[in-house]
């Protein structure tokens, strides 16, 4: 078979094999939103039917918003998303500049050292982190999570953005160099609208694990007034009784802020994943 015939059929199968990826990740989004609007005799005989007249039911929404302070979990957990993401864009460009930029000794040494905190959970630290919050006086505070989110979501940051920078021209920086522009200024007017892709990139692989987290609010943050909307919601798991159409209820209003994430930024997010896959 010719390569000019072969190439339509490995792109049929690379999209049938996204696609089949795509059906796989959605199916499970796609059984909590529709359970989540029906009632619970409905959720355990048809799990995977459509909710009908007779079976549609927005009980489990009533219950969240009823009982506990869902929405005061939902602002805990958009401040300490929005601000931890702030800082690790903010932060992590900076770094990511400074090491693609400027070379000095031991310029590889810190970035492997950085790397290793992609290969590393943090969650091994747990332990000295809930020490060092204690000492500092930082328990039950969004602060607490804010500065290990920020943390965490820095090694891929300063990775993901210093390849991206490296590929910025260096004619263009040493033009704005010889137009008297500073180093802050070439980085904020030159670099920065250039990585926009690699910046939304980072933005949402940032968001999805802060926002889903349970283990550090579970330990840093359990007071009634610092929950966040995962904490929250396990507020309906009881160890005998489970309350299906809240729990499910409570996961569905979690999904919306990233659906619209991804809803603005989707297309700098592809030109980041795609950038640099066809030269």
């Amino acid at each position: 078979m010719s390569k000019a015939r072969s190439a339509p059929v490995r792109a049929a199968f690379i999209h049938l094999a996204l696609i089949a990826y795509t059906l796989v990740a959605l199916f499970p989004v796609f059984l909590t939103l529709v359970n989540s609007f029906k009632s619970r005799s409905a959720i355990f005989s048809a799990p995977m039917a459509l909710p009908s007249p007779s079976t549609f039911s927005l009980i489990g929404y009533q219950t969240v918003l009823q009982q506990g302070d869902f929405v005061g979990y939902f602002q805990n957990s958009l401040i300490v998303t929005v601000a931890s993401i702030a800082l690790v864009l903010l932060f992590g460009a900076m770094a990511a500049f400074a090491l693609s930029e400027y070379r000095f000794r031991g310029n590889t040494l810190l970035s492997l050292y950085l790397a290793l905190g992609i290969m590393i959970p943090i969650r091994l630290g747990t332990v000295a982190i809930l020490q060092g919050m204690v000492a500092a006086g930082l328990v039950n505070t969004l602060t607490s999570l804010i500065l290990v989110y920020t943390a965490q979501g820095l090694p891929l940051a300063i990775f993901i953005l210093s390849e991206f920078m490296r590929t910025v021209s260096d004619d263009l920086k040493s033009a704005g160099r010889i137009d008297g522009l500073s180093e802050y200024a070439i980085f904020f007017r030159l670099v920065l609208p250039l990585v926009r892709p690699a910046m939304a990139t980072v933005a949402v692989f940032t968001m999805i694990p802060i926002w889903n987290d349970l283990w550090f609010p579970l330990i840093l943050a359990p007071g009634e007034s610092t929950k966040t909307v995962t904490l929250g919601a396990q507020m309906f798991i009881g160890q005998f009784v489970t309350n299906w159409n809240a729990v499910l209820s409570a996961l569905s209003l979690a999904i919306l802020p990233v659906m619209v994430l991804y809803v603005i930024f989707s297309r700098q997010l592809i030109r980041g994943i795609t950038s640099g896959a066809v030269k």
